[in-house]
């Protein structure tokens, strides 16, 4: 038999790492994937501070928690620390042993991470650098004792000079990335800053109070999380304080050895008035309510997706009320195809159906609700200085809006018209009408063909009107077609010389 072959397969450092580093992240998910880490280590304390007075940037991440020996620090600086099949806690945040290298190569070329045993008073430390792994391959730097007191006077000082500091606050573990050069490389010079400062100030701090929010609120020993200047205030998506914030039936589903809850909620009709005036109980400061709608993904009290429909579902102005929220255990990691960045998850079929039924009752209430928001748009009570563009009148499809007569503008119209202008009028304003309440009720299954019959239009009029298009050169066809349906009418529905009329 012959001798099997081989060559060296050992990739290039430089290649592999900036490979690895295009997993997805943008620099709040890179730092909401160094805080899982934080609180998998029981820290209820982090702060981001970053250094911008000169280039490099530099940013560093603290946290409270247990920190690491120099063994447990060798191990975690591996490319990967541990399998993802590895039994976990039921709180462990990680899942690949990747996320810490990846997360901070997608920023940085640089980085190192200081730390000790929570009551040690040594520190070790570890540094990946590319400009490193070029001369010298796959090699971690040792840092020595003069280059960690170097990163510890900096970050103290750092601290120290920005506002809110914490109380009682000691760091077990330091990451700090040494260049930011998505901001450095790509970007003119007098942008630098200000790019960076928007990123931290109108996206980031954002992203991390909502993905955050159950940690931040929990009783006991809430998380904190400084970033420069500021102390970050929980979001959370599901305010069920306001009583006419509804919840529907809450669902399970097994999924081998976990059990995935669903449970749909349905904000009032009050929000969409609320969000577009700043109110920010139901939205973001940079996000609106479409923005938001969709599935919010929990995992392990961790939320690693939130707004869209993740495929389920296309989004729709119509569904901007709706969230639904999924809890899953790190248990289903590699059923839902979690990946590295945890921005991204597939749901799996069996669990995609159940899904879809959900969804389709989720969908209809919010529908309604998302109806009702016709009483911020049209006013029911009247100012004696305001004249509404539209009444509300009851009909055997429930509350119709119809075009105010008295309104200003078409009462002057009017005036100005002769007999057969003025049915060609109504004829257009019973199909604006009709053409309202269509849309106002297309959550319904059956098509609306509610005839409007609080309007000037009688049939007569309608018979001359059609007449009038006719000699105008208008198709039967297209009244049959564009004219006829938006009055409200089918074809066997039209009195019967209108009939005559439009089959010859």
């Amino acid at each position: 038999m012959a001798e099997q072959l081989s060559e060296d397969g050992t990739p290039t450092p430089e290649f592999l790492v900036k490979s690895i580093a295009e997993q997805g992240y943008s620099l709040e998910t890179s730092l909401a994937d160094l805080m899982d880490n934080s609180i998998s280590a029981n820290a209820d304390k982090i702060e981001i501070l970053i250094k911008m007075d000169e280039e490099p940037f530099s940013l560093f991440l603290a946290d409270n928690g247990d920190g690491m020996d120099e063994e447990s620090l060798r191990n975690n600086m591996k490319f990967p620390s541990n399998s993802p099949d590895n039994e976990r806690s039921k709180n462990d945040l990680g899942r690949f042993g990747l996320g810490m290298k990846t997360a901070s190569f997608a920023q940085t070329r640089c980085f190192t991470v200081l730390s000790r045993k929570k009551g040690a008073q040594k520190f070790s430390a570890r540094t990946w650098d590319v400009t490193y792994l070029k001369k010298e391959g796959w090699r971690i730097i040792v840092n020595n004792e003069d280059e960690i007191n170097s990163y510890l006077e900096t970050y103290k000082q750092l601290s120290e000079n920005h506002l809110n500091k914490f109380e009682e606050f000691t760091a077990n573990t330091i990451v700090i990335w040494r260049g930011l050069y998505k901001f450095e490389s790509y970007l003119a010079d007098e942008n630098k800053i200000l790019a960076l400062k928007r990123e931290i100030n109108d996206v980031t701090n954002e992203h991390l109070s909502v993905v955050f929010h159950r940690f931040m609120e929990r009783k006991t020993l809430p998380l904190k999380i400084r970033v420069n200047n500021i102390i970050l205030i929980p979001f959370n998506p599901f305010p069920t304080q306001f009583s006419d914030f509804r919840s529907l039936e809450n669902k399970q589903k097994n999924l081998k050895n976990d059990v995935i809850k669903m449970e749909g909620y349905i904000l009032p009709s009050r929000s969409m008035s609320e969000s577009k005036q700043g109110i920010s109980d139901w939205t973001t400061k940079s996000k609106g309510l479409m923005d938001m709608e969709g599935l919010y993904i929990y995992r392990s009290d961790r939320l690693i997706r939130f707004g869209g429909w993740n495929g389920v579902i296309k989004k729709s102005p119509r569904l901007q009320l709706a969230r639904l929220k999924v809890e899953v255990g790190n248990g289903v990691d590699h059923l839902i195809h979690l990946n590295v960045s945890k921005s991204q998850i597939t749901i799996p079929y069996d669990l995609r159906q159940a899904f879809l039924r959900y969804i389709a009752t989720l969908k209809e209430e919010a529908e309604k609700e998302y109806w009702n928001s016709s009483n911020a748009i049209f006013p029911i009570k009247k100012n004696k200085n305001i004249i509404s563009l539209f009444n509300k009148t009851p009909s055997n499809r429930g509350v119709l809006l119809i075009l105010n007569e008295e309104f200003p503008i078409l009462k002057q119209l009017r005036s100005d018209l002769n007999k057969d202008q003025h049915i060609n009028l109504n004829l257009i304003l019973r199909m604006v009408n009709t053409t309202v309440n269509k849309i106002r009720q297309v959550h319904e299954e059956k098509p609306y063909n509610a005839k409007i019959e609080s309007d000037s239009l009688n049939e007569n009029d309608i018979f001359i009107g059609i007449k009038n298009l006719i000699s105008k050169g208008v198709s039967n066809e297209q009244i049959l077609e564009s004219i006829i349906p938006n009055l409200g009418y089918t074809f066997d529905s039209l009195p019967e010389e209108l009939k005559k009329i439009l089959r010859t």
